[in-house]
């Protein structure tokens, strides 16, 4: 076979340092793309780009000459970098060190847009929540103590709430 063709659709999950809702709904849409332009620009066809102020959701393809951590540790990188670049207030800005990764089958690939999309279910679970149900529903065993990480307070979540208001 003289070519080399690929189509594997990933959803990729990963949230701000220690869960610290630093996407505030001004600035989201504006990460939203620049991952996107990320994506594009290692040869991934952008699907969709979503989330809440503690994470985001990418749904897109598996370049065919990128493996799938570097993918990751690039949109990581390069968005951590220009975040950092927006507002003297983002720059203790994180990523939290690992992700979620799961193959997305072409069959399903309309429900899984439509739940990056529509992110409301966060008014009543919580990231981890969800990242363990994605978990459990993948089959991918996990040490609980990565998942649950640490806690936000409703202090510290205060403290986001006036900073970005200033």
């Amino acid at each position: 076979m003289p070519q080399s063709l690929s189509k594997v659709i990933v959803h990729i999950i990963f949230s701000t340092k220690n869960r610290e809702p630093w996407l505030v709904s001004n600035v989201r849409p504006r990460v939203h793309a620049y991952v996107a332009t990320i994506c594009r620009d290692l040869g991934a066809e952008l699907v969709r780009v979503g989330g809440v102020a503690d994470h985001v959701h990418i749904v897109t393809t598996l370049p065919r000459t990128v493996t799938q951590a570097q993918l990751i540790e690039r949109i990581k990188k390069t968005s951590s970098k220009w975040i950092k670049a927006l507002d003297a207030r983002y720059r203790r800005f994180f990523w939290q060190r690992g992700y979620g990764a799961f193959s997305v089958s072409p069959s399903e690939l309309d429900a899984v847009l439509q739940y990056v999309e529509t992110q409301e279910h966060h008014q009543t679970r919580t990231f981890q929540e969800e990242y363990r149900e994605l978990l459990h529903r993948h089959g991918v065993e996990f040490d609980e103590r990565y998942v649950v990480g640490l806690r936000m307070n409703l202090c510290i979540e205060a403290r986001f709430q006036r900073w970005f208001t200033l």
